[in-house]
């Protein structure tokens, strides 16, 4: 979704076009109206009902646009929540998959299954916490950063290159697997401790490789400039500029009616007028 103030301008601009253009056919005394500007000329005071600005052609249309935007503006507050959430989370788990890199020759072989079981588990917190966030009516659905961010890291726990030079296909041949309905990932310890009882170099270094390409690809997500950091610049701007702009826009359109946020959203909304100190 392109979220950003400009996106909104567009939507309004959009609806002004359309609306100048039925007002520039002629009207009852035969004449045409000569800019948008004089069709607001009335005093608000006279001529708004309802929340709705009277002065306008199709009054009805722009107090749903309104309330539009005021949906938007939750919408926008609550992922920008939930986004902080996620890029904490990423965080985390670039520094659950970091530790990995603490296996070595020298690890005991029952150290090194409950360190994959403890990166299992954290792995299958994490996806439970932010999975149900992108499907449909979740706060991040169809938010491009969200999807990529639990895409990415699932892809790294399947790569089959970690340990390719040591005849290991990545964390697959070491017992670990996503389950393609559930994408929660298991760890099957007898087909680990049988790859460390026969090529215990082969399945450090796979774990090594591994450790280091999950924290890279978790970094890379929330670096400055990319997806997540992203993400949330384009929300904040674009609630910024509801704000700023929010006396005009009501004055133009209407209020519209007042989001109501419910479940999830207003979880996330909770969330944001916390950090922020509203309310």
């Amino acid at each position: 979704m392109n979220i950003t103030p400009a996106s909104i301008q567009l939507e309004i601009a959009s609806f002004r076009s359309q609306a100048l253009s039925a007002l520039m056919s002629t009207s009852s005394t035969g004449t045409e109206t000569a800019n948008f500007a004089d069709i607001l000329g009335t005093k608000t005071s006279e001529a708004t009902s309802g929340g709705r600005n009277l002065t306008l052609k199709d009054p009805e249309s722009a107090f749903k646009m309104m309330s539009q935007i005021n949906n938007h503006e939750v919408d926008f507050k609550a992922q920008y929540s939930e986004l902080s959430e996620m890029g904490n989370s990423v965080a985390h788990m670039e520094e659950v998959g970091r530790q990995l890199s603490d296996v070595d020759q020298t690890t005991a072989n029952a150290d090194i299954v409950a360190q994959l079981q403890g990166f299992v588990a954290q792995y299958n917190t994490w996806e439970d916490r932010f999975d149900q966030d992108i499907e449909t009516g979740g706060v991040l659905n169809n938010v491009q950063a969200a999807e990529v961010s639990i895409y990415e890291l699932e892809q790294s726990v399947k790569n089959i290159f970690n340990g390719a030079a040591d005849g290991i296909n990545g964390l697959g041949d070491l017992g670990i697997s996503i389950d393609p309905v559930t994408k929660q990932a298991s760890l099957d310890t007898a087909k680990l401790e049988s790859v460390l009882a026969n090529n215990k170099g082969g399945a450090v270094n796979a774990i090594d490789a591994f450790s280091a390409n999950f924290a890279k690809s978790a970094d890379l997500l929330n670096s400055d400039g990319n997806f997540i950091q992203n993400a949330l610049d384009n929300r904040s701007r674009a609630v910024d500029f509801i704000a700023n702009n929010r006396a005009s826009l009501e004055t133009e359109f209407g209020t519209g009616d007042a989001a109501k946020p419910t479940g999830d959203v207003a979880k996330a909304l909770a969330a944001y007028e916390q950090a922020f100190g509203i309310g």
